[in-house]
């Protein structure tokens, strides 16, 4: 048995700037871009997110089958006068695409320098270490240095 790889679904993320007086043609004209979105293959839906109050950023979602949904209807036709129709009504718009779930997941930031990693498990480390000497030492007194050190670390 074959296994072919299933294209992952693509989400088009666009952030539109919209004077407040504007909202409801802005809405209107949503609607008919997601009305004209809806008739292309491989769509799969959308959503709009509103601004909170006194915020001019409203959120759309797009979501296609495949990279080649999402393209074909990027490069149609129909979208570009569609967008054409709405140029008055932006301010200014921001769109990028992602795959799977990596678009609802903020980026992944990059690690810390090794020196403060080292430091923040240390300063961490360090009064746990005293403080468990100073209450356990006097029982393992007795003890081999070997045995004392062992039971530290597997109690730590």
């Amino acid at each position: 048995m074959s296994s072919s790889a299933v294209p992952a679904p693509v989400t088009m993320l666009v952030t539109r700037h919209i004077a407040p007086e504007r909202y409801s043609d802005f809405l209107a004209w949503m609607r008919q871009g997601e009305i004209l979105a809806a008739g292309f293959p491989g769509f799969l839906g959308s959503g709009v997110l509103q601004p909170p109050e006194g915020g001019d950023q409203y959120q759309i979602v797009l979501r296609f089958a495949d990279e080649a949904s999402l393209s074909r209807w990027e490069n149609s036709l129909p979208r570009r006068m569609w967008l054409e129709r709405g140029t008055a009504l932006v301010r200014a718009s921001h769109a990028r695409r992602a795959s799977g779930t990596d678009g609802w997941f903020a980026p992944k930031l990059s690690a810390p320098p090794r020196w403060k990693q080292a430091v923040s498990i240390w300063l961490a480390y360090f009064p746990v270490l005293l403080a468990f000497t100073l209450l356990v030492s006097e029982h393992l007194a007795s003890l081999p240095v070997f045995w004392r050190a062992l039971l530290t670390s597997l109690t730590m």
